[in-house]
């Protein structure tokens, strides 16, 4: 049983090792496996755009497949106050890499996250309980709580989840599903 911290090391160390080639084909069987998750009734779907040179899973087939699907697509801008905002994703939505080396819209519709029905969300590992290990910024932990309650919150991770994250905290959020290369998990 390890810290956050501890773990964040360990499956950034871990997700470095793989070739692009590996994590193209692991981001593939990720968005393959969504297709099994029971959320595409549902019509507004949040998804974080990689950072393909952190090694991220590479969610652009995953977007493909919402976009496919006629589903309204919404993308996190990070904001100076710490906080995301989320950005309709049209046709006319201009995307660049912020500083972060993350794409984020430079124009569009912002959206509520009351409205949002799906959240896709970055972490490198989770646990049997649902709990996770993002980034360490808490950004994602302070949108959640914004969405409504009956918000579905789907972690996408490269990695098979840990037995138990030691220092979890009444501010983290838990995912309702994970989903890795290999498996659906549901909390």
């Amino acid at each position: 049983m390890k810290k956050k911290k501890q773990l964040r090391s360990l499956y950034q160390n871990k997700r470095e090792n793989f070739s692009n080639n590996e994590i193209q084909d692991l981001s593939v069987l990720i968005s393959n496996k969504c297709l099994e998750i029971p959320i595409w009734h549902l019509e507004n779907f949040h998804i974080f755009l990689s950072i393909l040179i952190k090694k991220e899973i590479d969610t652009s087939p995953l977007l493909s497949v919402i976009m496919a699907k006629d589903k309204q697509v919404v993308v996190p801008k990070i904001m100076v106050s710490k906080k995301l905002e989320h950005v309709l994703l049209t046709d006319q939505t201009i995307l660049k890499n912020n500083s972060l080396g993350i794409p984020e819209p430079q124009n569009g519709i912002i959206i509520s996250p009351r409205i949002i029905d799906v959240v896709f969300i970055p972490l490198y590992v989770f646990d049997l309980k649902g709990n996770r290990v993002g980034y360490g910024g808490g950004y994602y932990d302070r949108f959640l709580k914004k969405c409504k309650k009956d918000t579905v919150k789907v972690g996408l991770s490269l990695f098979e989840p840990v037995k138990k994250i030691k220092d979890i905290s009444d501010f983290d959020v838990k995912l309702d599903y994970a989903v890795t290369p290999e498996s659906i998990f549901s909390f």
